[in-house]
């Protein structure tokens, strides 16, 4: 159970709920007006906690730096968008109990007409006592708490651009060295000799002849033949980087009236 000296703890603190999901950080915290105990939370949710949602503390705990409601993250995400600007009106409150299906400490259901708003931001509680504007505390009413809003940065996926392959045809010149022959007369002399004397003696004494060779010669024939060289595909990898974000916040200053000025 969460109560009245635990309100220091609680803003800015994560909120989950009873499965272990995080449904966002505390914004406000919202007290009995009687009690002075916590009742209710604002949570921040959405990209960069823009959207604050009530969340009732009943069954409620809290344990080192989180907080676990009793209620469900879709619960909580789907419950009525209140403003967050002031105390809890009438109909603020019966539709929120009625919502999450709870009766209010003074015993009335959510049906019924409700007492004049119980419960009012931590920020502007002021205790019955004193009917002064000062912070209840933890433990101790002489003190109140300061608070301040941080920067909590996220990021979001989108669309950054495209890729993709097309294949297309070039045509080159290409050069390609073919070893070629070709055939050549050469003029042979031999003397007559016991060997090559029938065939020199054979025929006429004196006569006209004619005698011919054919000549071959190598041409180099060019072709082409189609072949696969690679196989080429698209792929993705993620780059880590870091960029700088900037935004406005607020935060409470005390000052300490004395019997010797401020």
């Amino acid at each position: 159970m969460i109560t009245h000296n635990d309100i220091a703890r609680l803003t800015g603190t994560d909120v989950y709920d009873a499965d272990g999901d995080k449904i966002g950080t505390v914004g406000q915290v919202y007290l009995d007006a009687q009690s002075g105990d916590p009742e209710w939370v604002t949570v921040k949710t959405g990209l960069f906690g823009t959207r604050e949602t009530f969340v009732p503390l009943r069954g409620a705990g809290v344990d080192g730096d989180r907080v676990t409601v009793a209620h469900g993250k879709d619960q909580v995400k789907g419950a009525p968008q209140i403003e967050v600007d002031g105390p809890l009106s009438n109909d603020e409150e019966a539709e929120l109990y009625s919502y999450y299906g709870l009766a209010t400490n003074d015993g009335y259901s959510s049906e019924d007409t409700p007492p004049e708003s119980a419960y009012q931001p931590e920020s502007t509680y002021q205790p019955e006592s004193t009917g002064q504007d000062t912070r209840r505390s933890s433990g101790d009413d002489n003190a109140m708490t300061r608070s301040e809003e941080r920067l909590t940065a996220g990021t979001r996926t989108e669309e950054a651009g495209r890729a993709r392959l097309r294949k297309y045809v070039v045509t080159e010149q290409q050069q390609v060295t073919v070893p070629v022959s070709h055939e050549e007369v050469r003029l042979e002399r031999e003397p007559i000799t016991d060997a090559n004397a029938g065939d020199a003696y054979d025929g006429a004494e004196i006569t006209e002849a004619e005698h011919e060779v054919t000549l071959h010669a190598e041409r180099p024939v060019v072709e082409t033949e189609t072949v696969a060289v690679e196989r080429v595909r698209l792929g993705k990898e993620t780059v880590r980087d870091e960029e700088t974000v900037s935004g406005e916040v607020r935060k409470e200053q005390i000052e300490f009236d004395g019997p010797e000025g401020r």
